[in-house]
């Protein structure tokens, strides 16, 4: 299998630059992406709104609109030569669709930009790493709550936006050891249920060996993620990773002890550093982490050293 490798690196942004918004996945709320937008302007950049990103489909109302629409406005956001930046308004359903839906070809033509998102985004972050080989970022979608309600959050998108040097060393007040050690590898995943889900389908990478992996969920049944994890697990995805960095699990049920019981009973024959708790995915107060990107993890001090800043 293919190890996991550095990708490349899109370019920072500066002030009066202009920035993509999409709807690639669930129906946006107006207000919050009102909101958002005045956020994004007042960092000295402009939102450029796709055409579709307030749609709704008429029939499946968890998505944004058609999956041509949602497809069309995001490789048209990432072919536009005036934004610099494709940032997602919402996850919750739908990427899936896109992903077979966009020209890699074109769109391999053209410099990389900074991409933003988490949750069902998670199935675009996979796609680009594979067939752009474009580094993203684990991030806020700029229509939730976490991001319009909470400064921690959008403070944390925006230093790694202007100033990635600034956040190469990342952990959280929450972040614990589960698996002690420490161990070098290339940051990817996000989503447990995207990334189960995206097994064998085009676009998906065969294997995470030599990667560090990423993983949180929401509102799943802890026997459910035993069977998403178990996937990962019995497939050989999982072979041969260096270390995995856990995010939140917010809502999973029966609660947090019993997730992070079987965290560490499913993950501990792996032989790997695994920390509990990182600060990324479902929460109000959210990191902003690099995919794609040479890191060390160490599991014992619950940090993640990014060889390289995020963006160049």
């Amino acid at each position: 299998m293919t190890p996991v490798r550095a990708l490349r690196r899109p370019h920072r942004l500066r002030p009066g630059t202009r920035v993509s918004v999409v709807s690639p996945c669930s129906p946006v709320p107006p207000d919050r992406l009102e909101r958002a937008c005045a956020i994004v302007r007042g960092w000295g950049l402009e939102p450029v709104l796709g055409r579709h990103v307030l749609d709704r489909h008429p029939r499946l109302p968890y998505l944004a609109g058609s999956a041509a629409d949602r497809a069309a406005d995001l490789q048209e956001a990432w072919l536009d030569p005036g934004t610099a930046a494709v940032l997602c308004a919402r996850g919750g359903n739908g990427a899936h669709q896109v992903v077979d839906l966009l020209d890699y070809a074109a769109m391999r033509r053209v410099p990389p930009k900074a991409f933003v998102g988490y949750s069902d985004v998670t199935a675009l972050h996979e796609a680009f790493a594979i067939e752009l080989g474009v580094a993203t970022l684990h991030g806020p979608v700029v229509a939730s709550t976490e991001f319009v309600d909470q400064a921690f959050t959008a403070r944390e998108l925006r230093a790694t936006l202007f100033e990635p040097e600034t956040r190469t060393r990342l952990s959280s007040p929450t972040a614990r050891t589960l698996l002690p050690g420490l161990a070098r590898g290339v940051t990817f995943g996000g989503n447990l249920s995207l990334l189960s889900d995206g097994l064998a389908t085009p676009h998906s990478r065969l294997s995470g060996a030599g990667g560090i992996l990423l993983l949180e969920d929401v509102a799943e049944d802890v026997a459910r993620i035993d069977r998403m994890l178990g996937q990962l697990l019995r497939t050989g995805w999982l072979d041969g990773v260096a270390g995995i960095v856990l995010g939140s699990w917010q809502d999973c049920t029966p609660g947090p002890d019993v997730i992070r019981a079987l965290m560490l009973e499913r993950l501990a024959p792996l032989g790997v550093p695994v920390v509990w708790e990182f600060g990324f995915g479902h929460r109000p107060t959210q990191l902003t982490v690099p995919l794609g990107v040479p890191a060390v993890l160490d599991a014992d001090a619950a940090v993640l050293t990014l060889d390289l800043p995020a963006l160049v």
